[in-house]
């Protein structure tokens, strides 16, 4: 390993520690911004539903943790992280990251976006951490009541803007990735997560879809996804990942998320995303809302 390269792995070690010193869940990150560690399930035949119960790393968000002599065993068994990520929802703060993406094309201003939705429904952002992210976006953070699991969402409430909650993670600030370095907006850096505004949460924790009981749904019926693939299908540049992660996560959400992968995959591919990307992208759906709908522990 090169010595910019132990340099970048010790400062992102150090980087998580003082983050776990502060409660904050951590995991190692490769410069991709994905979990370092490789699943230790990757070569079954079938998909694993192991959240870490096995006892070895590469779970994903679910390693991540406070205690210093875990979080120095697992950037120990990827040294080749150059980067850290935040578990969302967890105790003690029940992080809730509101990622406002850049448009390259100019066509929608996410940090505008979030004014308006905060008019509309009579909210302000507290004073908090915010993280500058290499291309230009801004991480928000807010602390969530306990009790109350926010989903993660890609550009349901306003295009441009994600958020993460329960199952996701943020990219921590300090990460080296390959656009970049993440950093903290000044004088940000002492704040604690703040609250999240009543009026947002109740956005961010939508009542479930009620299904009408004369047309329940059909997932084997031949249509069943169109509408999504046609919304990958319209996808501009800047937008290809966020359209595909939300209609995956919606494929997943109703049950045919499996059965409409390899038509998503394809779609992706058209709208010029690489194919590796794209199922990545589709993996990370399937984790997310798998997790979402876990009966409470």
């Amino acid at each position: 390993m090169a010595t910019t390269d132990r340099r970048t792995a010790t400062l992102a070690l150090a980087h998580a520690l003082s983050a776990a010193e502060h409660g904050l869940p951590v995991i190692p990150l490769s410069a991709t911004k994905l979990p370092a560690l490789r699943s230790p399930h990757h070569d079954e035949d079938r998909p694993s539903g192991c959240r870490g119960a096995c006892g070895r790393p590469g779970h994903g968000v679910h390693d991540a943790t406070t205690d210093p002599a875990a979080v120095r065993a697992l950037f120990a068994a990827a040294p080749w992280a150059t980067g850290y990520g935040i578990a969302c929802g967890r105790a003690p703060h029940h992080l809730i990251g509101v990622d406002l993406d850049i448009d390259t094309t100019g066509r929608n201003d996410s940090g505008a976006a979030l004014q308006q939705l905060a008019l509309q429904h009579l909210f302000t952002i507290p004073p908090t951490v915010t993280v500058l992210t290499p291309s230009g976006g801004r991480h928000i953070w807010l602390s969530g009541p306990p009790g109350t699991t926010v989903p993660n969402s890609a550009g349901r409430l306003a295009p441009g803007i994600d958020i993460r909650g329960t199952g996701g993670y943020l990219v921590g600030p300090g990460s080296v990735t390959a656009h970049g370095t993440y950093r903290l907006v000044p004088g940000t850096d002492s704040l604690p997560p703040a609250p999240c505004p009543p009026a947002l949460l109740d956005l961010l924790t939508p009542p479930p879809r009620r299904r009408h009981p004369d047309h329940p749904d059909r997932p084997g019926r031949p249509d069943q996804g169109q509408g999504l693939i046609r919304f990958v299908l319209a996808a501009d540049e800047g937008q290809r990942n966020t359209r595909l992660f939300w209609a995956a996560c919606r494929a997943y959400e109703h049950g045919f998320g499996e059965a409409l992968a390899d038509a998503l995959t394809r779609a992706a591919v058209r709208t010029g995303l690489p194919e590796h990307e794209a199922r990545a992208t589709i993996a990370s759906a399937s984790r997310l809302t798998a997790t979402r709908c876990e009966p409470p522990r």
